[in-house]
């Protein structure tokens, strides 16, 4: 893949990228998280649901629709590569990694505990410390079960449900139940 050098560390995880430790932004990585956990310290303290809406708006830097459900805690390393259709719930103590994009569509339930994991890092040990981006996109009317892990680069389908515990490390096709580590389709629906 080309590197765009105009384009910023940010644009270039969104383009899929691999960063390298030794990239002469990186450190705008670690500062945009600490900016927002900021916004995250003051959204998990509040019982507000409006409020909550409002400062996680802030970290994604999109308006986000009021049937949004968020139940605090929500853990986000950066928030504005997290896009939220409407009627979303996220129940509590998710953790979103964003940096490789994360897309949740409209009517997606999350249980608590879901990993959404955009990002990773090579096997190689002489590469580990270079940040490898996948998008994980979530579509319409999906239910992520409990403790459920989705890998970097994954899509989930239309309609699927992802059991309870599952790490998901391939696309899940629409209208089916995948459990398991890895996780692998069990049922239709």
């Amino acid at each position: 893949m080309t590197t765009n050098t105009n384009a910023t560390i940010f644009e270039r995880l969104r383009a899929g990228h691999i960063i390298s430790p030794q990239d002469p932004d990186s450190h705008q990585l670690r500062d945009a998280s600490y900016a927002t956990k900021k916004l995250l310290l003051r959204m998990n303290n509040s019982a507000d649901p409006e409020e909550v809406i409002k400062l996680l708006s802030q970290i994604t830097g999109v308006e986000l629709d009021p049937s949004v459900a968020v139940f605090t805690p929500l853990y986000i390393n950066y928030g504005r590569n997290t896009r939220i259709g409407k009627n979303v719930f996220i129940n509590f103590d998710c953790v979103f990694l964003d940096l490789g994009g994360i897309t949740i569509e409209d009517n997606v339930m999350l249980a608590p505990r879901v990993s959404l994991l955009s990002e990773g890092h090579p096997v190689s040990p002489a590469e580990r410390h270079a940040l490898v981006p996948g998008k994980i996109h979530i579509r319409k009317n999906a239910w992520i079960g409990a403790n459920a892990t989705i890998l970097p680069g994954v899509t989930i389908g239309e309609n699927s449900i992802v059991a309870a515990g599952a790490v998901v490390n391939k696309d899940v096709p629409d209208n089916v139940v995948v459990a398991g580590i890895p996780a692998k389709v069990i049922k239709s629906i």
